[in-house]
């Protein structure tokens, strides 16, 4: 069978402080109770003991050899119907001696007990005949030379009276202040939680299109205003991931419409005149020109996504850190041929690093790259290997180009960006290489940054782990 549950958080705060409440309150009457019972059945022992002392005084054997209690010692006939105590006396051997008028013939405390009342009292309950439940003492005593066993007991009634009346009380009173105390519960919850219930308002309006508006946080520092400042950095960053998307989507898309769109118009003019072998020729070495960088494109752009994805797996190995260099530099030696430029490759022999080659040379080809692009006819590109103190291999590629001006410099590594869009077309660049380097360098623990000034040139420097070899 499912149980129900309720629908709403304040009111199951609110039965659960209830039950809460219940069972404290349970917990609390319940030791009460212990405590009442056990401080009045103590009292009821003193008495009893107390008055054993007076009954041992007013016991004496008559002419007849039969055991009396004088009751002449009163001082008002009334006073022996307050006397409310059960006596009985026995003799050594358990033979009945005497029994007051209050306890008649039922025996107090059965037959006795070995050792019973010596050397002190002997205290505990009994229970009679006639069902009545008794807390008694005991005590030896010596009377005419004739040892005895006094017993003396008090009804436990009254005490299981005063039980009855406050367990009465209670199942009157709980009832109310559970009920007062359910109503100020949910009331104390549904004012708590009310900051909850507009931000959860506030959080159903927010689509993809409104996701700049943000849940109220308030100015108390609680747990709600941590959850709602948690929720707003979240929604900050699903804007900026959306931002991007948005900027990624729009720069793909007119990235890819550039290519495909010569590759038609260069088709449609070549169809729509009646060229030469050579002409066509041409035609097709341009479309073939266009596709080349289209595929360049595809390929960097299904590289991003498969690393925003998590799908792509390195494989890293260990190999000196020139012999990344060389291979890198050696990829643009006719390119560097056909400029005038040169490529100078030195640094420290004796560094290795850990990583993925494939990864790790594409991000310093698509830095080379970058460098040769954007320096001039005859100029010059380094590219250093050195040994770090803190343990990391530094490399750096150095060109003579122009440089980079301040307000690019911080978004030179983002997708798509041009410092320069027209010189960069011309140059067949679609602002991926730099990203896809700086993603390659991070995901091996290291770290890429660029120092350009305008007109001096770039630097580009990238950490990386190393590991040091004995040569």
């Amino acid at each position: 069978m499912r149980i129900l549950r309720p629908k709403h958080v304040r009111t199951r705060l609110t039965l659960w402080y209830v039950f809460v409440l219940a069972g404290v309150l349970a917990l609390s009457w319940a030791l009460t109770a212990s405590f009442l019972f056990l401080q009045m059945r103590g009292q009821l022992d003193n008495y009893a003991v107390q008055d054993i002392e007076t009954v041992e005084g007013l016991l004496n054997f008559d002419a007849s050899g039969h055991l009396i209690l004088r009751e002449d010692y009163h001082n008002h006939p009334e006073s022996k119907e307050v006397l409310e105590r059960l006596v009985e006396v026995r003799s050594i051997n358990g033979i009945v001696l005497y029994r007051n008028e209050r306890l008649g013939t039922q025996a107090l405390g059965g037959n006795l007990i070995p050792r019973e009342g010596e050397g002190g009292y002997s205290i505990r309950s009994a229970r009679l005949i006639d069902g009545t439940t008794v807390r008694m003492a005991s005590r030896r005593h010596t009377l005419d030379g004739r040892p005895i066993v006094i017993r003396l007991g008090y009804s436990e009634q009254p005490i299981w009276a005063r039980f009855e009346e406050l367990a009465v009380a209670t199942l009157l009173a709980v009832p109310i202040v559970l009920a007062l105390a359910g109503l100020g519960g949910y009331l104390l919850a549904k004012r708590a939680l009310a900051p909850l219930e507009q931000m959860t308002s506030r959080a159903e309006e927010i689509t993809s299109e409104r996701l700049h508006e943000r849940l109220p946080a308030g100015e108390v520092d609680d747990e709600l205003g941590h959850l709602a400042r948690v929720f707003n950095n979240l929604l900050a960053r699903l804007e900026q991931s959306f931002e991007q998307l948005r900027r990624f989507t729009a720069d793909a898309s007119h990235e890819l419409r550039t290519p495909l769109t010569a590759i038609r118009s260069v088709g449609e003019v070549a169809l729509q005149k009646d060229g030469s072998r050579e002409e066509y020729r041409d035609t097709i070495g341009s479309m073939l020109e266009e596709v080349n960088r289209l595929t360049a494109l595809v390929e960097s752009l299904l590289t991003i996504s498969r690393a925003d994805a998590g799908r792509i797996q390195l494989h890293p190995t260990i190999f000196p850190a020139m012999d990344l260099a060389r291979e890198a530099a050696g990829l643009f030696e006719v390119l560097v041929e056909e400029k005038g430029q040169r490529i100078v490759v030195e640094g420290d022999e004796g560094v290795d690093v850990r990583g993925d080659r494939v990864f790790l040379r594409q991000a310093l080809v698509n830095i080379i790259h970058n460098a040769v692009k954007h320096s001039p006819v005859g100029g010059a590109i380094s590219v250093g290997v050195h040994s770090e103190a803190a343990g990391s291999v530094l490399i750096e590629v150095v060109d003579t180009g122009p440089g980079i001006a301040p307000e690019h410099s911080d978004k030179i590594f983002d997708r798509f960006y041009r410092a320069d869009e027209s010189r960069s077309r011309e140059a067949g660049g679609a602002g991926l290489g730099l990203s896809i380097a700086q993603w390659s360098v991070r995901e091996h623990g290291g770290n890429i940054q660029l120092f350009t000034t305008p007109g001096t040139g770039c630097k580009f420097q990238i950490w990386l782990p190393a590991l040091r070899t004995s040569g």
